[in-house]
């Protein structure tokens, strides 16, 4: 199967707010491996933001069919909701000569919504998370979350397809807006590249960073956000055996606030206990993949988590992986076969931090147990999340689409 109509390739505007070098999380990493298999398939424009930010190894900040926009100068101080939408009013105008548009974030929706209008084509968006579902995202945009908020409900009510990346996020969308057609809500899942996320059973990145490579290592790799739950993994390392070590790769914290309770949970854990590191920086993806497949357990203490990229890259790095078991978490995580999962209700805390600690020391205590659940993660990782099935799956969205369109 291929995009092509009368012998010319469909033409896809993909729009992102994220995309190489400028990717921090799941929504991303999402865009950057569904463009690289699409381009074989149909003929890709990405139009993302100009963020600056500092290339990966074998990435370039230019590449062909990569366009990106800035907002307007004169909304420099305004707020950031403000500016997206400066952007999405570039976005819009680029795609005039696509046939499709496919958006990702509340960041892109905007633009995808607009070219509908615009320019007659069908819009196809994917869901990564839900504005209803994340309310402190207002602490971190103001009367932004209001704008934020009315862009997505805009896009998805519009929309001529919604891609949920889970069966859980597909339930959440159908919930939190009830005028959504079922029938315009397929799931396709997340996927991973495993032959960039494979075991490196090295030692040079864990010496460079300071981090004992023969010690039991628990790994956190995430923003610092609310969504992410890393003030429970904190507290729940109070409860870790004293052998255990703790790596966080933790940074692009949402607001101060969270960056200074972050900070302060930090250094009381780091005050009662040793082997407690923090790598603020992003760090190259071969390093990434070094800690990861070193890990004696990876940990996801999310309380609100679509699917979870950051899980399916410790499973294909042979890694098992604890987590809390919220949205499309357990469709990833096999409990009992690829990792444990955690139950999490927002009710109890403590309850949940004692749960998750006993979960992590049962495993990092455990290296045969954990290591028989890290292999069956990578051959689950191998064998159902792979990106091609992902992209030939997207591109029949894209089909279904234009149909409904025509």
């Amino acid at each position: 199967m291929d995009g092509t109509a009368h012998g010319e390739r469909l033409r896809v505007g993909l729009l992102t707010r994220e995309f190489p070098p400028d990717v921090y999380g799941g929504a991303g990493v999402h865009a950057e491996f569904l463009a690289r298999e699409l381009r074989g398939l149909v003929d890709l424009d990405v139009h993302s933001w100009a963020l600056g930010g500092k290339a990966w190894p074998g990435q370039t900040a230019d590449s062909p069919g990569v366009h990106r926009h800035a907002g307007d100068p004169g909304l420099a101080d305004a707020n950031a909701a403000l500016r997206t939408l400066s952007v999405d009013l570039a976005l819009t105008a680029a795609v005039a000569d696509r046939q499709l548009v496919h958006s990702h974030t509340w960041y892109a929706n905007l633009g995808g919504h607009l070219a509908k209008l615009l320019h007659g084509i069908p819009h196809v968006l994917t869901a990564h998370s839900l504005e209803p579902l994340r309310p402190w995202k207002a602490e971190q945009l103001g009367g932004g979350y209001a704008v934020s908020s009315w862009v997505e409900r805009t896009a998805v009510e519009a929309a001529d397809a919604v891609i949920a990346v889970s069966h859980g996020m597909r339930s959440d969308l159908l919930a939190c807006y009830p005028a959504l057609d079922p029938a315009r809500v397929p799931v396709v899942h997340n996927g991973i590249d495993t032959t960039l996320y494979h075991p490196d059973l090295g030692t040079d990145v864990l010496e460079r960073l300071g981090i004992d490579p023969d010690r039991p290592t628990v790994v956190f790799v995430g923003r610092i956000t609310r969504q992410k739950g890393v003030p429970h993994l904190l507290r729940a390392a109070r409860r870790f055996d004293p052998s255990v070590q703790l790596v966080l790769c933790a940074g692009a914290p949402d607001t101060d606030e969270v960056d200074r309770e972050f900070r302060e949970l930090f250094a009381e854990l780091s005050a009662s206990r040793e082997h407690v590191h923090w790598i603020a920086e992003m760090l190259p993806r071969p390093d990434v993949v070094q800690l990861l497949s070193r890990a004696s357990v990876f940990v996801c203490p999310s309380v609100y988590e679509p699917l979870g990229i950051v899980n399916l890259e410790a499973m294909a790095c042979g890694t098992a992986v604890v987590a809390s078991a919220v949205g499309g978490i357990p469709e990833v995580v096999d409990d009992g076969r690829t990792g444990l999962l955690v139950p999490y209700h927002g009710r109890d805390a403590e309850e949940f931090e004692k749960s998750f600690a006993t979960a992590v020391d049962s495993l990092a205590l455990d290296p045969e147990r954990a290591a028989r659940l890290g292999a069956a993660g990578r051959e689950r990782a191998v064998a159902e999340f792979g990106w091609d099935a992902i992209a030939r799956r997207t591109l029949e969205v894209y089909q279904d689409a234009l149909g409904r369109a025509s």
